[in-house]
């Protein structure tokens, strides 16, 4: 049920507001001023206020100001209540932060359908806030996961950065999460409620990476029939996320670092530049320092995005990590496809742990995904992964030198099938697929050396 606080120095007033807005259903409370209003607000949370412009004491504009003051981050939506010839004053008010106001003398109707917006605008904006709650708990400097040195290195850096205002360059491998330390340096920093954009510069045309993110006037270039804001103008008060800076065309970066420098924007085939507030976080998996020796990266640009810098490591590098990334990825998957996967047996974690990862994060996240989705028992298990990763290259478990007496195959064959059968936790289907064997043949082979007798 909605709550609805009713301010106003005549009793009759709000004893007739109080009537009507009861018998819609409303939980109703009054205040006979600004000053009880504001004590009362200490104690209920109303999703609506409707207030008298004028009362002796606090006036209504004074008691808006009171309540954008000391409610800053979540007021609730306010009506205010006028004569017709206040209608001023209650323009002030919509300016001051007022919802809309409602005329005197007050028609039942009228006043039934406006609280009834405003209720229905402060639900929106309630659900927005809840959203922005939501989005940030997911990009909360501890949701970036990782224990290794490299990460706590990474993620204390964020930690420092996050309340200031510096532009921040992210260096890593594709699918490292360069994207994610971006958000999470946007939603724990003051910016949070506002806009957060991301661009890719490597994977719009050159042509159009300028007028994506400078916007463009009318006639500016064929097809330009009406001005059009850039992403660096929808983001002012915001961060805005640069990925892979290193393939932004050399032209374009005198136009960033303008910005960088004097927080100054002109859309193409404008005259005239105007200011914009935003924080700019780069990212690259280039060597930017080679790029500029090569003449493809500005070394001005350079210095300015590199204020602080934060650089993300491979996922083979942080093995330590992989096996509370993939519980939290197993915990991710599960509520997205509601799935119950109770976790991952040790020969599977084991076996993660021996591949390379050249895509990371994301293709460890892929991985777990499908695991996930196509798992048909409680737990995450070798035959579940072994598909999704590439059979390794024998080169790269060891170079096998070959005697000058030569070497028996059968004897290496039974060597690579106890090894997998003791990979395997001696389940002979696991042991097959890790040789690339049909089920059949890896036991006939088995039988065929006497290898169960071994065992026996």
């Amino acid at each position: 049920m909605s709550e609805i606080l009713i301010v106003d120095d005549e009793e009759q007033q709000r004893d007739i507001l109080r009537t009507i807005l009861s018998e819609e259903g409303y939980e109703v409370n009054v205040a006979g001023s600004g000053e009880e209003a504001i004590e009362m607000l200490n104690e209920l949370n109303p999703s609506l206020v409707i207030s008298d412009l004028k009362m002796p004491g606090m006036s209504g504009l004074d008691l808006i100001d009171k309540i954008m003051e000391s409610y800053s981050d979540d007021p609730p939506t306010i009506l205010i209540m006028t004569a017709f010839g206040t209608i001023d004053s209650a323009v002030d008010a919509i300016k001051k932060g007022a919802f809309d106001y409602l005329s005197k003398p007050l028609d039942k109707e009228a006043l039934i359908l406006k609280v009834k917006q405003a209720l229905e605008r402060e639900e929106l904006r309630r659900e927005n806030i809840s959203l922005k709650d939501v989005l940030f708990d997911k990009f909360r400097v501890e949701g970036i996961i990782g224990g290794s040195p490299k990460m706590i290195e990474a993620i204390e850096t964020v930690k420092k950065v996050a309340p200031t205002n510096a532009t921040v360059l992210i260096l890593g491998n594709s699918g490292t999460g360069k994207e994610l330390v971006a958000r999470s340096i946007h939603y724990n920093s003051p910016r949070k409620s506002k806009q957060f954009t991301a661009i890719n510069c490597a994977s719009i045309p050159d042509n159009l990476l300028e007028s994506e993110l400078f916007g463009y006037e009318p006639g500016a270039f064929t097809g330009a029939a009406a001005r059009k804001k850039g992403l660096i103008e929808l983001t002012d008060g915001g961060t805005l996320f640069l990925d892979e800076i290193g393939d932004m065309p050399v032209s374009l970066q005198a136009k960033l670092l303008r910005v960088l420098q004097d927080g100054e924007v002109r859309r193409v085939g404008g005259k005239e530049s105007f200011r914009v507030d935003i924080r700019t976080v780069a990212a690259t998996h280039q060597d930017l320092e080679a790029l500029i020796s090569e003449g493809r990266f500005r070394e001005d640009l350079f210095y300015r995005l590199k204020v602080i810098t934060i650089r993300l490591p491979d996922l083979n590098e942080r093995k330590e990590d992989l096996e509370v990334l993939t519980e939290s990825f197993i915990d991710s998957a599960n509520k997205e496809y509601g799935r119950r996967i109770k976790g991952i047996d040790k020969v599977a974690i084991k076996e993660l742990g021996d591949y390379s990862w050249p895509g990371n994060i994301r293709q460890l996240r892929s991985v777990i995904e499908r695991a996930v989705i196509m798992c048909e028992g409680e737990e995450i298990g070798i035959e579940d992964i072994r598909g999704e990763l590439p059979k390794k290259n024998i080169s790269n478990i060891g170079d096998i030198e070959i005697p000058e007496e030569g070497i028996n195959i059968d004897d290496l064959e039974q060597e690579l099938m106890k090894k997998a059968m003791a990979r395997a936790g001696n389940v002979a289907s696991r042991a097959a697929k890790l040789l690339g064997m049909s089920y059949k043949t890896f036991w006939y082979r088995w039988n065929k050396y006497g290898l169960n007798e071994e065992e026996n």
